[in-house]
């Protein structure tokens, strides 16, 4: 969590999103980040932003949409090193799990502290 309390944490997400989907496996193909506004331990709001399409070198794209959607952390269940660098250098905090398949469950996860930071051996190759 923040110092405030506050967090704006985004999950990669399947279909439509929100917070009764399925998570997609890789932050980078999914159809669209469901963006959850957390304060005091809480969902205080839910919005959905679409992901651009994955095209070759478009690895960063995801980084800078959501910076601009004020994200401050991510939950992924895979991700390359390009983006978790460019995530990092926006200040972005990026947790791992690879357990848990439905937004809802991340977020309740997350917010219970029982999600870690990613670690370097979590990444994907090939990005």
């Amino acid at each position: 969590m923040t110092e405030n309390g506050k967090i704006v944490l985004a999950v990669p997400s399947n279909g439509e999103g929100g917070m009764d989907v399925e998570r997609s496996g890789h932050f980078g193909h999914c159809d669209c980040f469901t963006v959850i506004d957390i304060a005091d331990g809480a969902v205080a709001g839910v919005r959905i932003v679409a992901n651009p399409p994955h095209v070759e070198g478009g690895c960063l794209r995801p980084v800078q949409l959501l910076a601009g959607e004020g994200v401050t952390a991510l939950v992924v269940a895979g991700i390359g090193g390009r983006p978790l660098a460019g995530f990092n250098d926006a200040g972005i905090t990026v947790y791992f799990d690879n357990e848990r398949p439905m937004v809802s469950d991340a977020v309740a996860a997350l917010i219970a502290g029982e999600v870690a930071i990613i670690e370097p051996g979590d990444v994907c190759g090939g990005h």
